[in-house]
């Protein structure tokens, strides 16, 4: 915790100013502490005034918050309607909507009027193939602007999105996609990374022969020119743009209807399929567009993100406060390492958004930005996907520019926003993130079940908010649902997040408290992986934990192989390969060590929480839970050897 203030509010009036003055209490709030209590405590009131103040575009009515007295079963404006697509779509003139750039230095601009034409196109295509509502569309793509219309398409029929990154392999893809049953598919034959070109389609029968329910495959060429494919049948985008403008209606959807289904990271098996409501994304993502970042119409945004992370369905978004939005696709690297702050430059944009590692990335490097970029209209830094380290604070206020609001934020694909988050009423503190959301009733617990401050411990929500969960797919009596979030404290959400509260009434996470792995602050599970590694003759099982290095986190892998083989250079090569093609880049660990033994409950459960510690340098304790306690001193033996010297 640090007490050094890195930047304070200016005296401009802000929207959590305007939306104190809008809701006429005050003479009731006299700091943010006021304001969030009364957002959590008078949940019917805070929701329904954020409705009005932010002109959603629907039809409000009935109960705005229906407490079942359990967080699951919980509505919010069960009995209201309105179109996710709709409130996107409100400009149509000739303005930037999308502003688009790759790392081979391309750009495209596309206008709010013409995205909605090619909206209303893709639309009517859809429902010519027979899409209804609640059909779902799956995509795998780069951050294209193709791929924001094909999604705001998809909603606007109240057909249900999904998508991957691009760099999913086949079988990343298959363990997602195949859950949900999508009628179409939607992939672009290539896409660029680090300068090299990637065919996209080289894999699409496999993909195609193991989801049946595909029906239609709908191929959009990266480059804009029309392509020519004879392997299998597709539609080309293209040709769906060329069709004659129309005009289609916005239907209107109950709040609660699904808009998207995100996909957790596959720690305890195939991922889990997390199914989002339209209007709970909506309403959540305006309250911290509008209120926490201080976002305004004309903005314009930037986020460094992929279509498999749910950073790209929050920044979409921000399309509805009428802002603009920047997308990048490519990596952050190339063709240099500052190549973000020059379109940033260039652009005037308002908003920048990143990973905590990229930050960290030119921190390590010694990147001066500010010497060489003004970004005089950049108001605000998000960071996410992982902690931001005090030193990466420091280094953003001096080393970028020193009068913005830098705001960390923290919650996760579970809820597609979050629990903390940056404020522009309250000043920065290093390493420290400003405050709990508005509406969201966070608190830290300790191991019973009691709130703790200034320690370190679980972090939790205590009553429900509009953008939990309306189900999970395939999970018709919540079992996934509340395995996921309710196991270790009754009614209340555990997020496992290991966190404290601060003096300043700020956060600070320390990472995640259960198993699930984090490379580059990316977020990953343990199952997926193993899936690919015991495929691969003569690795009988795997184990994988992630290893806290000074300020990052590397993926340890460790194999138990067939009793006649050695693990040599050439057999790592062969398995980081595998994983690289099937899974993605990220996935692939830093280090592969062999063992002879893989600790066990004696109930069979592989303990790789055991495993963690022993790298990590902790005690273990409950030794007599596993089936082969001897086993951990092979695994104490290979930390001694990481910390040699």
């Amino acid at each position: 915790m640090s007490e050094k203030v890195l930047w304070s509010p200016p005296a401009t009036k802000n929207n959590i100013d305007k939306f104190i003055e809008y809701v006429n209490i005050k003479e009731e709030i006299n700091s943010y502490e006021d304001l969030h209590k009364w957002s959590v405590e008078k949940k019917e009131i805070f929701w329904g005034k954020f409705w009005e103040f932010s002109n959603i575009i629907g039809e409000k009515k009935g109960d705005i918050f229906k407490d079942a007295k359990n967080f699951i079963e919980t509505k919010f404006f069960e009995k209201s309607s309105l179109n996710y697509s709709e409130n996107c779509l409100q400009n149509y003139n000739d303005e930037d909507a999308i502003i688009f750039y790759n790392e081979q230095k391309n750009s495209r601009r596309i206008s709010w009027k013409q995205l909605r034409l090619n909206v209303f196109k893709i639309s009517r295509y859809m429902k010519s193939k027979n899409i209804k509502p609640l059909d779902r569309v799956a995509a795998v793509l780069p951050n294209i602007p193709e791929t924001v219309e094909a999604f705001l398409a998809c909603a606007q029929i109240g057909a249900i999105w999904s998508s991957c990154s691009s760099d999913f392999g086949p079988q990343a893809i298959i363990d997602r996609f195949k859950q949900i049953s999508p009628k179409i598919l939607i992939i672009t034959d290539h896409y660029f990374y680090n300068n090299k070109k990637i065919d996209t389609l080289k894999n699409i029968k496999s993909i195609i022969s193991k989801i049946p329910s595909i029906e239609n495959v709908i191929v959009i060429p990266f480059g804009k020119n029309n392509i020519s494919i004879k392997e299998f049948e597709y539609t080309n985008w293209n040709g769906i743009l060329e069709s004659k403008n129309t005009y289609e209606v916005f239907e209107k959807f109950n709040f609660n209807h699904p808009l998207y289904i995100l996909f957790s990271s596959g720690t305890t098996g195939v991922p889990k399929c997390i199914v989002h409501g339209a209007g709970g994304s909506l309403i959540q993502h305006k309250k911290e567009h509008q209120l926490h970042l201080d976002i305004n119409k004309n903005d314009k945004i930037f986020y460094f993100t992929t279509c498999g992370w749910m950073m790209w369905n929050w920044l979409i978004s921000s399309l509805a406060s009428g802002a603009s939005i920047v997308l990048y696709d490519g990596s952050p690297f190339f063709p240099n390492n500052d190549y973000l702050f020059k379109i940033a430059d260039s652009e005037n944009i308002n908003f920048f958004g990143t990973g905590a590692k990229y930050i960290d990335y030119l921190k390590q490097n010694k990147i001066v930005i500010k010497d060489k970029y003004k970004l005089s209209k950049l108001k605000t830094i998000a960071s996410t996907g992982s902690p931001l380290v005090q030193e990466s604070f420091n280094y953003v206020y001096e080393n970028i520019k020193n009068d913005i609001h830098l705001a960390s934020i923290s919650g996760g694909t579970d809820i597609v926003s979050c629990f903390v988050t940056g404020n522009p009423k309250m000043p920065v503190y290093a390493g420290e993130i400003q405050c709990a959301a508005l509406g969201m009733d966070v608190d830290v617990y300790d191991d019973e079940g009691n709130s703790i401050d200034q320690k370190k411990g679980e972090l939790v929500c205590k009553t429900p908010f509009p953008s939990k969960p309306i189900y999970f797919w395939n999970d018709k009596k919540n079992i996934k649902y509340l395995e996921a979030y309710f196991q270790k404290y009754k009614n209340t959400w555990h997020h496992g997040d290991y966190c404290e509260k601060t003096k300043n009434k700020g956060y600070i996470i320390y990472g995640r408290s259960d198993s699930t792995l984090n490379a580059g602050g990316v977020r990953f599970g343990t199952a997926e992986l193993y899936r690919v590694v015991e495929n691969i003759d003569n690795i009988i099982e795997s184990v994988a934990v992630e290893h806290n290095l000074s300020n990052d986190t590397e993926v340890i892998l460790f194999l138990k192989l067939d009793l006649s083989h050695k693990l040599n250079e050439e057999f790592i090569k062969l398995i980081k390969l595998e994983i690289k093609s099937n899974l993605s880049p990220k996935h692939v660990p830093s280090k592969i060590f062999q063992v002879l033994e893989i600790p066990k409950t004696k109930s069979g459960k592989i303990v790789e929480l055991a495993i963690k510690k022993i790298i990590n340098g902790l005690e273990i304790e409950n030794k007599n839970v596993l089936v082969n306690p001897d086993c951990l001193k092979e695994y104490q033996n290979i930390y001694h050897y990481l910390n040699k010297g």
